[in-house]
C-alpha cells in the first residue's frame, strides 16, 4: 500500500490552484497585508502555487525554478510582524473553511504546516497600523 501525499489527499493541482486563487484577492484587499504585496498578483500567485505544490508533496516546482525555498530569507525584505503573520493565517483559514478543507484530515494537516511556517516569517516586532 502506497501512502498518499497531502498534495494527493487534498485533490492535487486543482485544489492548490483554488486555494491560491481564493486567497490572494483577500490578501490584496486586506489593510494589514496589502503593504507587503507589491507587483503583479498573478506572478505572486504563480509562485505560491509552486511553493504549496512542493510543500504538500507534489512536484518540486518552486525549487526547479528558484532553488531551495528558504522562505524566511526570501521574506526578509518585507516587514512581517506577529500581527501580520496571524492575519495571513486567519485569511488562509477562511479560505480553507470556504473550500471545506478545514473539515478534512489532509486540509487540517496542510493548515498545521502553515501554522508552523507563519511564525518563522516574522522578522520585526513593530506594530502595524
Amino acid at each position: 500500500m502506497q501512502l498518499q501525499t497531502i498534495y494527493e489527499q487534498v485533490g492535487g493541482a486543482e485544489t492548490i490552484r483554488r486555494i491560491v486563487e481564493t486567497f490572494y484577492p483577500k490578501v490584496y484587499s486586506n489593510e494589514k497585508l496589502r503593504p507587503l504585496f507589491h507587483g503583479d498578483m498573478e506572478e505572486i500567485m504563480r509562485k505560491q502555487y509552486m511553493f504549496l505544490t512542493q510543500l504538500t508533496g507534489g512536484e518540486p516546482l518552486y525549487s526547479q525554478e528558484f532553488g531551495p525555498p528558504n522562505m524566511r530569507m526570501r521574506h526578509l525584505p518585507f516587514e512581517i510582524t506577529p500581527e501580520r503573520a496571524q492575519e495571513w493565517l486567519r485569511l488562509m483559514k477562511e479560505v480553507f473553511d470556504e473550500m471545506g478543507l478545514s473539515e478534512t484530515e489532509a486540509g487540517q494537516a496542510l493548515f498545521a504546516r502553515l501554522t508552523q511556517i507563519a511564525p518563522i516569517m516574522v522578522n520585526t516586532m513593530l506594530q502595524t497600523n
